[in-house]
């Protein structure tokens, strides 16, 4: 069956960066600019994981951003929601200068585009734990814009996360595609690879690998972007 469809994450894949300078970073930045509203930053940070954690164990019933400030409130209480305002500042103004810690890949845009000309559909599988705002930035920093994806994942849009087999159904399914008509493309065995089990095709972007389980990768393919041009007959 012919491919109508390409998943790409976005993190290390599109975008290349080291996911710990790039979290350092974003970190740092939220830290400051909440500490003067009372957000200690240690305390501040533990609750991000906290509710990340949660995101990541949701189970589709409600999206992620519903999931993710119910488990902040539960640790900061009501008053949480009178703050968002500063939450979202952050990430239209301060969250830029994370685009610092991350690398740019001319080839990242370049392969979207060729993908598309050939009229092959192109979706952002990029882990749904940012909000619109947050995602939509980090695509302009690759040298695209939100609007050459046909779906792009964030917290507000689904309730699943990667590793889960049903954030990729969940995706095929809004795209009316079969899992065998896609290709999934990330760094991240883990992640991004998992997309096999329900039967896409896989290739595994090396450039800003990520094994945390040391997996055997051989049975991927894989390599990098030249070598993914190769795989999918661009030149």
């Amino acid at each position: 069956m012919s491919l109508k469809a390409v998943l790409f994450d976005l993190d290390g894949t599109l975008l290349p960066m080291d996911q710990e300078v790039f979290v350092k970073a974003y970190f740092k930045e939220l830290a400051a600019k909440l500490a003067p509203h009372g957000y200690e930053p240690e305390g501040l940070i533990k609750s991000i994981w906290n509710g990340t954690g949660a995101m990541v164990k949701n189970d589709g019933s409600r999206n992620n951003e519903e999931v993710f400030w119910e488990a902040f409130r539960s640790i900061y209480g009501e008053r949480v929601m009178g703050d968002l305002q500063y939450f979202d500042d952050f990430y239209r103004n301060e969250f830029q200068k994370a685009q610092s810690a991350c690398g740019f890949n001319a080839m990242a845009a370049e392969v979207v585009h060729k993908i598309q000309n050939k009229g092959i559909r192109v979706a952002l599988a990029t882990n749904p734990i940012f909000p619109a705002v947050a995602t939509e930035s980090r695509i302009r920093w690759v040298g695209l814009e939100p609007e050459d994806f046909e779906i792009y994942t964030t917290y507000e849009n689904i309730g699943y996360c990667k590793p889960n087999p049903e954030y990729y159904r969940e995706i095929l399914r809004r795209m009316d595609v079969k899992p065998e008509e896609c290709l999934m493309v990330g760094n991240d065995v883990t992640e991004d690879m998992v997309a096999e089990t329900i039967g896409m095709d896989v290739f595994l972007l090396t450039d800003c690998l990520i094994n945390k389980e040391e997996k055997d990768i051989s049975q991927y393919k894989q390599g990098s972007f030249a070598e993914l041009v190769e795989f999918l007959g661009l030149e």
